[in-house]
């Protein structure tokens, strides 16, 4: 834990907090060149920082916004050091942009929510809810509905019958989740998110081709340390579970299909949509608006380039990219030599302009 004076904060984006230079090179291990005695109280990008703010700077294409800053304080790559700057106190560290994620929680500290179900709140009948729970305002839990120790439901949430949830969760305000639902500890989801949704699955039995839903019976699992982003949507499964393995990341606005199984400490990003029984391995790593045909594998530590379109299997630790996805090398030679085409359609219609018509 970082110990600090308290001040009010005069720059962007902090706290009350106010650490010195010299404090807070001790807390990252890092070689502080200039005045210890500079304290700032809030975190800043070079270009807006205050001199109540600490900032950091670890490529050199910033070289031109960290020589202009007005940061207190600035945590510098080995490499960089020797950059010129007026930056009354620099700390010399290993990973700045690491570093600053250490400092980020002194700065700003998530407020705690009140233990308690607010009276407005509807519970239903069978529930078990820990003592150190907070329900907000106009939630709706169903009935037989658990909730572990200090979860936060915020207010407006839906939470369907049967739903289990685990301890340090926080489900932030209008989310909803269903029936059946199963959150794992300290998982977050955040506003207009749906979990165990039903899929997108119909059958054509009748001659007139009427579409006939197909029920949906399976689970929607989110493991350990999962975050969901805003608005977006997870099935359930048809007969077999929805699982997101632990420590997986998925961004806002992302669909994932009935079925889908996706590995541990995954990241997805916004736009991204999974068909239905797709396999995400573990570790891989899908960039926004990448798309994924139904029943294939993603390899392990593979990553998609955005706008990548799948309609196979991605082998594990590969990058592919592009559409229809391919080995990113080779994606890029064929949309170099898409590029060409314009310049080689000048040149074959200039050979035939100028070639002697014939009698």
């Amino acid at each position: 834990m970082i110990d600090g004076s308290t001040r009010e904060h005069e720059g962007g984006g902090g706290g009350e907090i106010a650490l010195t230079a010299a404090r807070i090179a001790e807390t990252v291990s890092g070689r502080l060149i200039g005045d210890g005695a500079i304290a700032v109280s809030g975190v800043a990008p070079l270009d807006r920082a205050t001199p109540q703010d600490v900032s950091f700077f670890g490529a050199a294409k910033y070289a031109s916004a960290y020589r202009a800053s007005r940061a207190g304080i600035v945590l510098v790559a080995p490499e960089l050091a020797e950059t010129a700057s007026d930056v009354p106190a620099r700390i010399i560290v290993a990973k700045p942009q690491e570093a600053m994620l250490a400092l980020l929680p002194a700065f700003h500290r998530a407020p705690s929510a009140e233990p308690g179900v607010h009276p407005t709140a509807i519970v239903g009948r069978g529930a078990r809810l820990a003592s150190s729970i907070s329900i907000g305002p106009y939630a709706v839990l169903g009935e037989n509905v658990v909730v572990g120790e200090r979860t936060v439901i915020g207010a407006h949430v839906v939470v369907g019958d049967r739903v289990e949830i685990g301890a340090g969760c926080q489900v932030y305000p209008s989310a909803t989740l269903y029936s059946g639902a199963r959150l794992g500890d300290r998982v977050i989801v955040h506003s207009g998110a749906r979990i165990g949704s039903d899929g997108f699955g119909y059958v054509q039995p009748a001659a007139d081709g009427s579409h006939l839903k197909i029920p949906h019976v399976g689970r929607c699992i989110l493991e350990d340390d999962v975050e969901i982003g805003a608005n977006t949507t997870i099935d359930r499964g048809s007969i077999d579970d929805t699982v997101i393995g632990a420590g997986t990341k998925i961004d806002n606005l992302v669909q994932i299909a009935h079925n889908v199984r996706i590995g541990k400490r995954c990241l997805i990003m916004a736009q991204a949509g999974i068909a239905g029984s797709v396999r995400v391995e573990d570790g891989a790593m899908l960039l926004g608006q990448v798309g994924v045909s139904g029943h294939h594998t993603i390899g392990a530590g593979a990553r998609l380039a955005a706008q990548a379109g799948v309609f196979g299997d991605i082998p594990a630790g590969e990058t592919w990219s592009g559409y229809p996805a391919r080995p990113h090398k080779e994606a890029l030679r064929a949309q170099a030599a898409l590029f060409k085409l314009p310049s080689l359609l000048r040149r074959i219609e200039r050979l035939l302009d100028s070639k002697p018509e014939q009698e």
